[in-house]
């Protein structure tokens, strides 16, 4: 379970996209963010996750919010998983899973009764001053990204 709850100061974090260029959080300051993290690209629920803020993708830019997804895959599997649905919104690799530690999003997990670290499925909304508004935990991938507009609508 994460620290970070509304009102926090969402921590700056520098990672690389899907296409190889850096991206910091402090460069999204004056707009609002959509910051979800997902276990790994081309799975089953982080599929339907991931499209499901493609389908929905002109809704976000019609309020001018950003959606970025971070996974601890490599640039390259963000890309491929990128290209295979399409999808418009950048990718960040977080392959040794430090901005995850940072959101405390990392952690034990438990599947088919294996126990595991990996993300916790958690979104984050995050201000234009860079403060988090919004947190979801424990996401269930289906309806999500709409869950998510609603949320913006408050």
């Amino acid at each position: 379970m994460t620290t970070l709850k509304p009102g926090d100061q969402a921590p700056d974090f520098e990672l690389k996209t899907d296409r190889g260029e850096i991206c910091k959080l402090k460069d999204y300051l004056g707009r609002r963010v959509v910051l979800f993290f997902y276990p790994k690209a081309n799975t089953p629920g982080c599929t339907v996750e991931a499209c499901g803020f493609r389908d929905v993708y002109s809704e976000f830019e019609g309020i001018e919010v950003e959606i970025l997804g971070i996974s601890p895959d490599t640039i390259r599997r963000q890309l491929n998983f990128k290209n295979k649905f399409d999808l418009q919104y950048t990718l960040l690799a977080d392959a040794d899973h430090h901005v995850a530690d940072l959101y405390g999003v990392w952690g034990w997990k438990k599947m088919f009764g294996r126990e595991y670290e990996g993300v916790r499925r958690t979104t984050f909304i995050i201000d234009e001053d860079g403060f988090i508004s919004h947190v979801f935990e424990g996401v269930k991938p289906d309806g999500h990204s709409e869950e998510v507009l609603r949320a913006l609508g408050d």
